[in-house]
């Protein structure tokens, strides 16, 4: 597995694709430069190419960690939200550790020369941050744990700096700025801000690098566990890299149950590919949230109450759209009506069987055999916006012949929660200047072309 794991490594991780356009040789005009493409490949824990791939787990194995981790998630936005204190205002989760880890992982070179990083994607929090020597309290990564003096552009950053008041939990350390992060199950990451190269491969060999962006440098992490050496912050925070190479990103997530699928990808920067129809988004604690209209099963309209998906001035409530939760989250107004409509469909269909500890309806069958024609959930967003789950996105096999919906009730105060499942087959794009977000049904390979 892990020369498997390497030569992926080396042969299509972090793409950067440079476009340019240019007018005929009869003409004076100078070329015009298209925005620069930041692409990286995704990808997925349980993919054969991730260093977290282990043969041995079984389908109950898998499920049992989307469903652990997914609620644990859950809980952490709601106390972000609700601004609980964790010695900082970034709230991750299903990282912690490598028996709860599900979502998406990138590879990220920094430094000179370039040393590559495999960082887990976060759109729930704002730094990127990764481990590096001297190491005090580090853990196992597949990859060497960079070491800023053996690179010739790293530099620390100092308390003078704007940036170092746009981390969350900064501080001032002999004049150089600090940062701890803490995490809600005692989780702890520390070390210092610093600026850094990073260096981008192009499918054809040739390499971009974009100096001076800013990085935490842990040198403490406490309860992290794993094999990835960090996370990659994409919240709408200032110091996120997103706001750092301009205000856009776009993400395609494959079918996450093939785990030999290899087209999942992140693009970042002003040349993220934003196409298909938009909706708005509002920005609260740095997440991304929409407006969810109604949900329909087929032609038919669920009888859901419109302000069940409104949040309160209290903050409660809201649909947050998210890349670490697995699963997908509806309150009890919304979650109700669609667990009836699908247990209806399902009589006569297949066997309800009872899983007490799981709040959704399971059933005995196979999803890609029993469900043929089961009609399309959709989630209908403002200004016509549609992100359609079919039976591989609204179910999730738990045993070989058993399976479950993937939509659960909301246990983080009535939070509707868009989760990687729902995303599936999918280009997601964030234009924060716009206060957009386009979603549009595709196969990521064809974004690759």
């Amino acid at each position: 597995m892990a020369v498997l794991f390497n030569l992926f490594l080396l042969s299509c991780f972090t793409l950067l694709c440079f476009t340019t356009s240019t007018t005929s040789l009869a003409t004076t005009s100078p070329p015009i430069a298209k925005p620069k493409r930041l692409v990286t490949k995704l990808i997925h824990h349980n993919s054969v190419y991730s260093p977290y791939y282990n043969p041995r787990d079984t389908i109950a194995d898998r499920a049992r960690h989307a469903i652990d981790s997914s609620n644990t998630r859950s809980d952490y936005i709601w106390k972000k939200i609700q601004g609980v204190s964790l010695d900082t205002d970034d709230v991750r989760a299903g990282v912690i550790a490598e028996t709860k880890h599900e979502g998406f992982m990138a590879n990220i070179s920094i430094g000179s020369p370039p040393v590559p990083q495999l960082l887990v994607m976060d759109t729930g929090s704002g730094l990127l941050w990764t481990q590096c020597q001297p190491c005090t309290h580090c853990f196992t990564q597949a990859l060497p744990i960079f070491n800023p003096p053996e690179s010739s552009t790293y530099s620390t950053l100092p308390c003078t700096s704007p940036s170092c008041y746009r981390a969350p939990g900064s501080n001032c350390q002999a004049s150089h700025c600090a940062f701890k992060q803490g995490y809600f199950d005692g989780t702890s990451v520390s070390g210092f801000l610093g600026t850094e190269k990073f260096t981008f491969e192009t499918s054809d060999e040739g390499i971009t690098s974009i100096p001076n962006l800013v990085l935490g440098c842990a040198n403490s992490v406490g309860g992290f566990g794993g094999q990835s050496s960090g996370i990659l912050g994409l919240a709408a925070d200032k110091i996120s890299l997103v706001n750092q190479v301009g205000s856009k990103f776009s993400y395609c997530f494959g079918p996450i149950r093939d785990p030999q699928y290899s087209h999942n990808q992140l693009i970042f920067g002003d040349g993220a590919i934003i196409q298909g129809s938009s909706t708005p988004i509002e920005i609260l604690a740095g997440l991304y949230f929409l407006t969810l209209e109604s949900i329909s099963v087929g032609e038919k309209k669920l009888d859901i109450l419109p302000e069940v998906f409104t949040m309160t001035p209290a903050g409660k409530g809201g649909v947050m759209i998210d890349s670490g939760t697995t699963l997908t989250y509806l309150p009890r107004g919304a979650f109700d009506p669609l667990n009836a409509e699908v247990r209806r469909l399902m009589d006569g269909l297949v066997q309800l069987v009872s899983r007490p500890s799981f709040a959704a309806p399971c059933f005995n069958g196979v999803i890609n055999r029993d469900l043929v024609g089961f009609p399309v959930v959709t989630f209908n967003f403002a200004n016509g916006v549609d992100l359609a789950l079919d039976v591989e996105s609204l179910f999730i096999e738990t045993s070989p012949n058993q399976f479950c919906m993937a939509v659960l009730p909301s246990i983080a105060n009535d939070m509707t929660i868009i989760g990687v499942m729902a995303q599936q087959n999918y280009n997601i794009a964030y234009d924060l200047a716009g206060s957009s977000v386009s979603i549009e049904r595709i196969d990521c390979e064809l974004l690759e072309s």
